[in-house]
């Protein structure tokens, strides 16, 4: 993996367990808003949710809002992948609605997952930031990381899942973006 943040701006944070990048990505998010960087994308929201739901998933829209739930209500003894596919379409519609009101100055997304690995989901809106030169971090579990790592094509910097890390990486690849006079508009 590359260290140099602008080789290109994509790092991930592994998830090691379930919902371990969530509370990472939402006060980097809280941080680097305190420090003046517009935010684009998605972080998740913790539940409030019955025990034996841990794939409720709420999704807060960068920068400010809408609060978005993507998981079906399957019932409590249900298996299996509990996302909505139309309510993460609603969530994507809505990322790109903010991101047409003003250019972020870095990309957060919760998770890159089965969707953005076929090819849908925030996988142009990743794409559109990064040809922008905007740096994206997103989280990635173990069964997305070989998705991940073809759409990274080696590019992608692993960050620890630290708030520290994430929000020192975003502050110095927008710096480095701005000196170079690499940032764009996102696609």
């Amino acid at each position: 993996m590359r260290e140099a943040v602008m080789d290109f701006p994509l790092a991930y944070i592994l998830a090691e367990e379930a919902g371990s990048v969530d509370p990472v990505l939402l006060e980097a998010s809280v941080r680097l808003k305190a420090a003046g960087v517009r935010l684009a994308g998605t972080v998740a929201l913790p539940s409030a949710v019955e025990a034996g739901h841990p794939c409720e998933t709420d999704l807060l829209v960068l920068p400010d809002g809408p609060q978005i739930c993507i998981s079906q209500k399957l019932g409590r003894h249900s298996r299996g992948c509990r996302l909505d596919p139309a309510a993460l379409e609603e969530v994507v519609m809505q990322v790109q609605l903010s991101c047409a009101e003003e250019p972020a100055g870095a990309f957060l997304l919760n998770k890159f997952g089965r969707q953005e690995g076929e090819g849908r989901g925030f996988r142009d809106l990743i794409a559109g930031h990064l040809a922008a030169a905007c740096p994206v971090v997103t989280g990635v579990n173990g069964l997305n990381l070989p998705a991940f790592e073809a759409f990274a094509d080696g590019l992608a910097t692993r960050l620890p899942c630290d708030v520290e890390a994430v929000v020192e990486w975003v502050l110095s690849a927008s710096r480095e973006a701005q000196l170079s006079g690499a940032v764009a508009e996102p696609a």
